[in-house]
């Protein structure tokens, strides 16, 4: 059985999605200051589909850090 895709449907790639999201979740950050280093490197994403994002990602970037972490040990 193949793995479905989180991605499938965003126009965004899934590299910019997942930046944005670790920097809310790896730095004590707000959104807007999220969306702000974005907007620096010339990605243009608004706070509130960075907060989507993480609502909808966190927890399985999350389990992936968690996942790396264990085997460095």
């Amino acid at each position: 059985m193949s793995k479905i895709d989180p991605f499938k449907y965003y126009k965004t790639s899934p590299e910019i999605i997942k930046l944005a999201v670790m920097y809310y979740i790896r730095y004590p950050l707000s959104l807007r200051q999220v969306e702000d280093i974005l907007h620096e490197r010339g990605i243009d994403v608004c706070h509130e589909t960075i907060r989507y994002w993480w609502n909808k990602f966190g927890a399985i970037f999350s389990k992936e850090v968690k996942k790396k972490s264990n085997h460095q040990v």
